[in-house]
């Protein structure tokens, strides 16, 4: 019971290495922890658990976001975010207790093979919990790079040019074990551990040098026109006035002011994650409102709810889902795209296993009684003569290899918040 103790006090430790702390040095002391702790253990049971309360630690403190999401539920206890936040921990903690268990089992007695078996394993339970059942990505290890790690900071993650996310989380747990090694005095081993890590961060210094944009050169190659102006808004609404009915008014005000008048150049203009309560899809009139802002050849994406409408046998029609879409409009006040969220967030957009919870009186850490649906993924989406754009609302950007489609590649990537 000490070592799992241990373990789950290490895992709330390695979670500091994440935004905003950064304190990315702890993230690899509490790896190579684990790593340790794992070694000593001598039944694959026990690997398991060790990893299993490490997991439990690292996501609940890595987590602790979603109780401050309840804060701003008034129709919600502020207590219901720290359940949510520990029913969440409890099904990502096995992820890295089969991460460790299976290390174990192959590379067991041997430090430098298991760590090397560990750095794969993570890989492997990273995409899992990635995609999976309620497929919950939030946190890949390979953020904390980009903490305040110096030049380290803008190496690393280009080298995921190449190996991707769950490479670069991979690179994490093997430069954890190197520290582990290096403090054992197992100078061999550890410098082969230390190598991948090493030669990683050159490879991104390489890329980054290799690679360097060109200077835009939009308005030279179009001198004959006038380069488009981008309008980005941000109305800083707070959370308990945005859907109160009583500030609607206030709140597209606005967005109005923000968004400024029309003037010589388009404006490729971009509003918030649901900027407006209505259901423009629905809703024609709302449409043509927020169409009187733009000029002539403006373009506006903005975020809004889409109802999911079906008609029974006796031809009434319910509202019976919604969707957190992405639409890209018109000065005519036109939908001419629509980029449906795929990853959804659990309790805040949808409540997982809503059957079991509602039957043990939990019904409430979802607001309201429709669920958000997913969309089908990455989409490319039209935006006149502004090009493509991929669509990609909060937190979902962080789905490694899930952001854009590859057979149909955007000119840029929008990512809308709330």
């Amino acid at each position: 019971m000490k070592h799992l103790l241990i373990a789950l006090i290490a895992g709330g430790v390695s979670a500091t290495g994440f935004a905003p702390l950064g304190l990315w040095p702890l993230t690899l002391a509490a790896f190579a922890l684990l790593i340790a702790m794992t070694l000593n253990v001598e039944r694959m049971r026990s690997a398991f658990a060790i990893g299993f309360a490490f997991g439990l630690g690292h996501f609940a403190v890595g987590l602790n976001w979603i109780a401050m999401a309840f804060t701003f539920q008034s129709a919600m206890p502020a207590w219901l975010g720290w359940i949510a936040i520990l029913i969440t921990a409890l099904y990502l903690a096995p992820f890295v207790g089969a991460a460790t268990a299976l290390a174990w089992r192959i590379g067991k007695g041997e430090p430098l093979t298991f760590i090397l078996l560990f750095a794969a394993a993570w890989i492997i339970t990273e995409y899992l919990r990635a995609t999976i059942l309620f497929s919950f990505g939030w946190n890949p290890l390979a953020t904390i790079t980009m903490a305040q790690m110096e030049g380290a900071q803008l190496a690393l993650p280009a080298v995921t040019r190449i190996i991707g996310t769950y490479g670069l989380s991979a690179i994490i747990v093997l430069a954890s074990g190197a520290l582990l090694l290096a403090y054992r005095r197992e100078w061999r081993s550890s410098l082969v551990a230390a190598g991948l890590p090493i030669l990683a961060t050159l490879a991104g210094f390489a890329l980054l040098k290799l690679s360097a944009p060109a200077a835009p050169s939009y308005v030279e190659a179009n001198n004959d026109r006038a380069a488009p102006a981008i309008r980005i808004i941000q109305p800083n609404i707070d959370q308990s006035q945005k859907w109160d009915p009583d500030f609607e008014r206030r709140n597209f005000a606005r967005l109005v002011e923000r968004t400024g008048e029309t003037g010589d150049r388009p404006r490729l203009i971009f509003w918030p994650e649901a900027a407006v309560p209505q259901f423009i899809e629905q809703e024609p009139v709302a449409r043509f409102l927020i169409a009187e802002l733009l000029g002539p050849d403006d373009m506006l994406m903005l975020g809004a709810t889409k109802l999911e409408i079906e008609t029974d046998e006796n031809g009434r029609r319910r509202a019976v889902g919604a969707r957190n879409a992405l639409y890209a409009m018109t000065a005519e006040g036109e939908l001419i795209g629509r980029y449906d969220k795929a990853h959804l967030v659990p309790y805040g957009e949808y409540l997982p296993m809503r059957p079991l919870l509602e039957s043990i009186g939990l019904s409430r850490l979802a607001p309201g009684d429709l669920d958000f649906w997913p969309g089908p993924g990455a989409q490319t989406i039209n935006v006149g003569n502004f090009g493509t754009a991929g669509g990609q609302i909060c937190y979902e950007i962080i789905f490694s290899g899930e952001v854009i489609d590859s057979a149909n590649r955007p000119d840029f990537i929008f990512n809308p918040s709330n």
